[in-house]
């Protein structure tokens, strides 16, 4: 069940993006969104699991397991098929945004009298 039908702010589409392949930790996360957003969204730790907590009440993602590493606790989270279909969705809303503009052969080309 997808809750929110308004437009995914950019952090939260590439922290359900950077859980598109599988589960994988808050580290990971952050490390995924950064790179897969091309630097721009740079989640600071606290931010991170305020957005993993309001996520998993909104029923998009879940916790996979938990592990322990060096003494730490290390907690993976993964899709929900509702958080696959949100992300999914919401790529296909930026796609068709980006054709308003990308499909015009005018400010491709530079051919503004054609």
């Amino acid at each position: 069940m997808v809750k929110r039908s308004t437009v995914m702010s950019e952090p939260t589409y590439f922290v359900l993006a950077a859980l598109l392949d599988g589960p994988v930790h808050g580290y990971g996360i952050i490390k995924r969104a950064q790179e897969q957003s091309g630097g721009r969204v740079r989640l600071a730790v606290g931010t991170l699991y305020g957005a993993l907590d309001r996520l998993a009440g909104d029923g998009l993602i879940v916790v996979d397991r938990e592990e322990t590493v060096q003494g730490r606790p290390r907690r993976y989270y993964r899709l929900t098929e509702d958080g696959r279909l949100a992300v999914t969705r919401e790529a296909l809303r930026l796609e068709q945004a980006a054709r308003v503009v990308t499909g015009r052969a005018s400010l491709l080309t530079g051919d503004a009298g054609a």
